[in-house]
């Protein structure tokens, strides 16, 4: 995969270099018994001829490379960077990359096992010694995502797309263009198993559909039914709110409202909505192929979650969650572990109470009544620190007085036992001491 690595150095001038190529390259093609090849004389006859001749040599090599996949292992890297290194000396190299990375993404027949290795490292090597701005990495990026997707080596590519935003603004490229690279990605993701990853680039390639046009298109009327399904589909995937900002998931609101109508259930309603929907389209979610148990389960713990977020002295009851859930009071524990599990809540059970006393919960959707309630909460909080900044104030004032208090009582008992002395003193002059 792309790696810091921005230099090739290969001894030799332009005209050794492609004569030394252009004969290895003759020699393949004999040792494979395919027709004999002049690549080396047409390479030896532009050479000769006057004027810059440099890419129409690099086309001869370039369109013969093909028969590089069959070069034996231990040489294919070293020929294959001899021709990256002839060709970076043309002005105009992005002519001829495309077709060394086409090549690079057809099967090492030389090396069945370790093909993808080789044309890995080819590809990483084209990719870092272009200049970090220049757009022809994307193509040789999307040449490197066909080999990942083909051979399911997702764990290769992880590392570089914390990179991929970054590249995409150093390229300057349009809408169209990352989109492409997103759905590349959304495709070795999920031929990897990777739900979560692929979920997370589909929706990029969603967010580059902003214009009117687009917005009403198959294809992103496509992808939107995709995103959708996935989430619904993706056990781990609670929060629906990313989807219902699209431009294209709502341009779904007019052509599959029944969808639409699904997406708002899972957005911001409870399990009886939810039923409610199955009542009303009876029998459309098996038809879509969706796993209405699985969705089931999904709407219980979004449930709990809403009327956990909503609960205004934070404790549940275990029947206030099991009529909610529509579950036997004996299974409510279970399902509170499992929604502090999906991250959705946090909190404490009670068995002896029968409480679900709750720490944290997570609003599904934050609007007016959110911010309602959260004014509300702040009001509350107001005004309980108010009372404590009162309280406090009593017993600063309550400490004060009895410190002067002590003190005064203090001033007095000092001033009694300096009267006793000199009393005492007298009494013992009287008394004949002296």
């Amino acid at each position: 995969m792309p790696a810091p690595v921005n230099t090739l150095l290969i001894e030799g001038s332009f005209e050794e270099l492609t004569e030394e190529l252009a004969t290895y390259l003759d020699s393949i093609n004999n040792a494979q018994g395919h027709q004999e090849t002049t690549v080396h004389d047409d390479v030896s006859t532009l050479l000769q001829k006057e004027g810059d001749q440099k890419d129409e040599v690099l086309k001869k090599l370039v369109t013969a490379s093909s028969i590089l996949n069959s070069a034996p292992e231990r040489e294919f890297i070293a020929a294959y960077n001899l021709l990256i290194h002839l060709v970076r000396q043309s002005e105009n190299s992005s002519n001829f990359l495309p077709v060394i990375c086409r090549n690079v993404s057809k099967p090492v027949t030389s090396s069945p096992n370790n093909g993808t290795g080789l044309a890995l490292n080819i590809l990483s090597t084209v990719f870092n010694t272009l200049p970090p701005d220049q757009d022809t990495r994307y193509h040789v990026l999307l040449a490197i995502l066909r080999i990942i997707r083909t051979n399911a080596t997702f764990d290769s590519l992880k590392p570089q797309l914390k990179h991929i935003d970054t590249w995409l603004e150093q390229w300057d490229m349009d809408k169209e263009e990352q989109r492409r690279l997103f759905l590349a990605i959304q495709d070795v993701a999920m031929e990897a198993g990777e739900d979560d990853a692929a979920y997370q680039y589909l929706v990029k390639a969603l967010r580059t559909i902003q214009s009117g046009e687009e917005v009403s298109s198959t294809e992103a009327h496509d992808l939107s039914l995709r995103a959708l399904r996935s989430a619904l589909l993706n056990p781990s995937h609670f929060d629906f709110q990313d989807l219902i900002a699209l431009d294209s998931i709502q341009a779904l609101r007019t052509s599959e409202p029944v969808w639409f109508q699904l997406l708002e259930v899972f957005s911001a309603d409870l399990l009886d909505d939810y039923n409610d929907f199955k009542d009303e389209h009876d029998g459309w979610v098996d038809e879509q192929g969706l796993d209405g148990t699985l969705l089931t389960r999904k709407m219980r713990l979004l449930s709990l979650a809403s009327i956990a977020a909503s609960s205004q002295n934070r404790t549940l009851a275990y029947n206030q969650i099991a009529k909610a859930l529509l579950i036997p009071t004996d299974d409510v524990e279970m399902w509170v572990i499992d929604v502090i599990r999906a991250g959705l809540v946090e909190g404490k059970l009670s068995q002896q109470g029968q409480t679900f006393l709750i720490h944290r919960s997570t609003y599904r959707v934050f609007g007016q009544n959110q911010w309602r309630e959260v004014g509300s909460r702040l009001d509350m909080w107001r005004t309980s620190l108010v009372e404590v900044l009162r309280v406090i104030r009593q017993e600063k004032e309550q400490f004060v007085r009895e410190k002067e208090q002590e003190l005064r009582d203090a001033e007095q008992r000092s001033g009694g036992m300096g009267y006793r002395p000199r009393q005492q003193q007298r009494q013992m002059v009287d008394s004949g001491f002296d």
